[in-house]
């Protein structure tokens, strides 16, 4: 299937991903005013495609991005070396004061009519500090690399960020890779650095460099100031309102040729309608509507992006690999944390319309 790019057969590296590294604290159920314990889940937009990617679906993936040496950079760094991804760090000393950090993000799972809520501290956060020059990109990419990806969220931190993923964006392209990016629009982390008007001027100069934009309609219109129509009174589960925007983007960044999302109906914290949706050079795809029993919301969307870029690395046709993304979205809802715990057989057997029928 020609998805208006290359993909190379084989590299060393299946695929990069250049983002920050943060540990979510997680009381389940209990809001943290009233909290007493929490579980600890390594995370982090970019970083979590790149882990599922390696642990689900067996590619050689890599994290760029920076390191404190102290007990949480020593705590993040094994769990990614649990879930198979290689780090490639630029460290940075912890003066037990001022930092640097490692981003902390604290999330609880809501219940019910009660919502989840999630927030930050990121202050004086180590990969806020990255910059163009930090990373040997030909060393990186020495053996081969067939995709990059990177997002919004990294994009937000800082005035430098955004140059270091051109930097990394126009090194993977030399080398002949596949370039993604999630537009994944944060309100919170734009405001402190102007807001919807910055957010629209860094994105859009990132996305001059994208293949593959994931990214729902209001992530389009927010972050990349794309006029389309009103959603608020429309079903979240049609994608009118996206394919209506998708002609527009194309219009201003002709080098993308696939745009994809996932499409969410929240009836409760724990019970959701999902499914998704992708343009591909010309051509749109939608994939089932299923009811989802969520355990754990949080990564739903990296979740469908990692399955959704498999499907494509594995030369299947898109409205294969777009049921692969839905798939593995929809099974990581079921599990605690931000990352996979979904097997490549589990995630095959949904996407051609399996059941969650005992198996013995």
């Amino acid at each position: 299937m020609d998805y208006g790019f290359k993909v190379l057969p084989q590299a060393e590296l299946d695929e990069v991903s250049l983002g920050a590294l943060v540990h979510r604290l997680d009381p389940g159920t209990i809001p943290f005013r009233k909290a007493s314990q929490c579980t600890i889940h390594v995370s982090g937009g970019e970083y979590n495609v790149a882990a599922n990617l390696a642990d689900c679906f067996g590619l050689r993936t890599a994290i760029v991005t920076a390191m404190v040496d102290y007990p949480i950079g020593e705590l993040i760094a094994e769990r990614v070396r649990a879930m198979g991804v290689r780090g490639i760090y630029k460290r940075f000393a912890h003066d037990g004061v001022r930092g640097p950090n490692m981003a902390t993000v604290y999330s609880d799972r809501g219940y019910g009519v009660r919502a989840p809520v999630v927030f930050y501290n990121r202050s004086n956060e180590a990969a806020a500090l990255l910059q163009p020059g930090d990373f040997d990109w030909k060393q990186i990419f020495a053996g081969g690399v067939r995709w990059f990806h990177s997002g919004g969220i990294f994009a937000s931190l800082s005035a430098t960020t955004p140059e270091l993923i051109i930097e990394g964006m126009q090194a993977a392209k030399a080398a002949g890779a596949v370039v993604s990016f999630d537009l994944n629009y944060r309100e919170k982390l734009w405001k402190v650095s102007g807001g919807s008007e910055r957010a629209q001027s860094v994105l859009s100069r990132i996305v001059e460099h994208v293949d593959v934009l994931v990214g729902n309609e209001e992530d389009l219109q927010k972050g990349l100031g794309m006029p389309g129509p009103e959603v608020s009174g429309a079903s979240q589960l049609d994608p009118a309102a996206f394919l209506a925007t998708i002609e527009r983007v194309i219009e201003r960044f002709p080098n993308v040729k696939v745009v994809a999302t996932t499409l969410r109906e929240v009836h409760s914290s724990n019970r959701h309608r999902w499914s998704a949706v992708a343009w591909v050079n010309g051509k749109s795809y939608v994939a089932p509507t299923c009811e989802l029993d969520v355990y754990d919301r949080v990564g739903g969307g990296d979740g469908f992006a990692a399955g959704f870029f498999y499907g494509i690395l594995a030369g299947e046709p898109p409205e294969a690999a777009l049921r692969l993304g839905w798939a593995h979205g929809a099974l990581l809802t079921t599990f605690p944390g931000d990352t996979t715990m979904a097997t490549l057989d589990e995630v095959r057997a949904l996407a051609r319309g399996g059941t969650a029928r005992i198996q013995r």
